[in-house]
């Protein structure tokens, strides 16, 4: 392997953003993590990532949403995942991220691991690391469960911590409407509520090791958006309805404007609406923002990182 230094380059990288289409949740483990099984699909969100060379390693982060909460230190997965890649191949250097995020910010739709995620692969490209695609899949289960997701891309079926992937197969597109929350969830918090629910009341898991119904991805294999729409779920969503009660007005206004499906997406606030297909996706997201939600037209399954 020989290692690349041009001052001048810069590695562009796209990721999408996910959303969890079917996501049960065990028990908590000895180490507090639960083991969980998911269906993801990447969806036409994305977070841009430019990789260039640099004295240190350093970010600078702007967006179409609000990135004000968004760190600019180590605690950010995308400088992690660039020292990470750095560390593997053998380079000394420095390296500068520009981020450019269009991903709601702890919105449940994973934008931190795909900002981890299109860093692994920019940060590979310019230094000419060498990594194949599973190395680098097993650098981005380092970094967190979605991470891994956000580099493959597509409809995935995710276990154990959700980094444990086997692709889906989707046919067609699915169309969806997301409302994303001015305030976000942290993911840990959401588990955690999901414990003390748990501990109260009698929503245990009805089986130690979590399973997809089969019926999301009979779904997902027919293209069909109905019957997917009967069949989305996510444990966590009792959790974040709790932590944020007006999930619950914004889950009843979508079923009533005739979504096929809702649930929040991930740890959460964003909320997810399934639409019947394309036309239909902009009348749902004419009607939400006719009631003052603000709501965004998108689609899936979509690719994983790629350099543009």
């Amino acid at each position: 392997m020989s290692l690349v230094y041009d001052a001048g380059r810069r590695v562009h990288v796209r990721a999408p953003g996910k959303l969890n289409l079917s996501f049960e949740v065990g028990h908590a483990g000895d180490d507090g993590y639960h083991d969980v099984a998911s269906v993801y699909q990447a969806v036409s969100l994305f977070e841009d990532v430019w990789a260039t060379h640099g004295d240190d390693f350093s970010i600078a982060v702007t967006g179409d949403v609000d990135v004000s909460g968004v760190p600019l230190d180590e605690r950010n997965l995308a400088v992690r995942a660039a020292r990470l890649v750095t560390r593997a191949v053998g380079w000394n250097g420095g390296i500068h991220l520009d981020v450019h995020k269009g991903v709601p910010v702890a919105g449940g739709m994973g934008g931190g691991s795909a900002d981890a995620a299109a860093a692994l692969v920019a940060v590979n490209e310019l230094v000419g690391g060498g990594l194949s695609g599973s190395e680098l899949q097993e650098l981005g289960a380092e970094l967190g469960a979605d991470v891994p997701f956000a580099l493959l891309g597509g409809t995935a079926v995710g276990t154990g911590r959700g980094d444990e992937l086997a692709p889906a197969l989707a046919r067609g597109r699915f169309d969806w409407v997301l409302v994303p929350s001015d305030g976000g969830l942290s993911t840990p918090t959401v588990y955690g509520e999901l414990d003390r629910l748990r501990a109260e009341a009698d929503i245990r898991p009805d089986r130690v090791a979590p399973t997809v119904d089969p019926a999301v991805l009979r779904a997902l294999r027919a293209g069909d958006p109905v019957g997917l729409g009967k069949s989305i779920r996510n444990d966590l969503q009792l959790a974040a309805v709790t932590l944020q009660p007006e999930l619950a007005v914004v889950l009843k206004t979508g079923t009533a404007h005739g979504a096929l499906g809702a649930l929040v997406s991930g740890s959460g606030p964003t909320v997810a609406f399934l639409a019947g297909g394309e036309q239909h996706g902009r009348d749902l997201a004419d009607r939400l923002s006719g009631d003052g939600l603000r709501a965004l037209h998108v689609h899936g399954p979509v690719a994983g990182a790629r350099v543009l």
